[in-house]
C-alpha cells in the first residue's frame, strides 16, 4: 500500500495544452493569418508581374505557358518582399532554378565568398628564374 502511496505522490498534473490563456488568439491562429496574409500579398504582385511581363525566365530565357507557369517565380531585384510597385520596378520573372542560385549568390555575397576573401599570398618564387643560366652553362 506504501508503494501505491509514493507513486500517487509522484504524478504532477501538467497544464492542460488547450487551456485558455486570455482573451487574445492563440499563437497558431496568429501563424494562420500571418500566412493568409502572405499569400494574398504575393498572389497579387504575381499576378500583376504576370501581366506585366512575358512568360519568359529573365536570366536563362525559358519560355513558359500555361502548363508549367508554376516554375515561374517573381524575384524581388532588392530582396525586399514588401516593395512592391505597382509599375513592377522591383520584380522580374525567373525560373525556380535560376531564383534559386540568385538568392544563393545573394546569400553568399551577404556571408562572405570564399572568392571574395583570398586568404593565399602573392607567390614570390619564380621556378624558371635561374633557367636560362643552366642552360647556357649546359652549352
Amino acid at each position: 500500500m506504501s508503494g501505491k502511496l509514493r507513486r500517487s505522490a509522484r504524478i504532477k498534473t501538467a497544464p492542460a495544452a488547450t487551456e485558455n490563456r486570455g482573451p487574445g488568439p492563440s499563437s497558431q491562429q496568429i501563424v494562420a493569418q500571418a500566412r493568409q496574409d502572405r499569400d494574398a500579398r504575393e498572389a497579387g504582385y504575381r499576378a500583376k508581374a504576370l501581366k506585366l511581363y512575358p512568360w519568359v525566365c529573365g536570366r536563362c530565357a525559358r519560355e513558359f505557358n500555361r502548363t508549367n507557369l508554376r516554375e515561374l517565380t517573381v524575384h524581388h531585384r532588392d530582396h525586399n518582399h514588401d516593395n512592391n510597385p505597382g509599375d513592377g520596378s522591383n520584380w522580374e520573372l525567373l525560373c525556380v532554378y535560376c531564383h534559386d542560385n540568385e538568392h544563393s549568390r545573394y546569400v553568399d555575397s551577404a556571408n562572405g565568398s570564399a572568392e571574395s576573401h583570398s586568404t593565399a599570398g602573392v607567390a614570390t618564387h619564380s621556378p624558371f628564374a635561374g633557367l636560362a643560366d643552366m642552360l647556357e652553362k649546359g652549352k
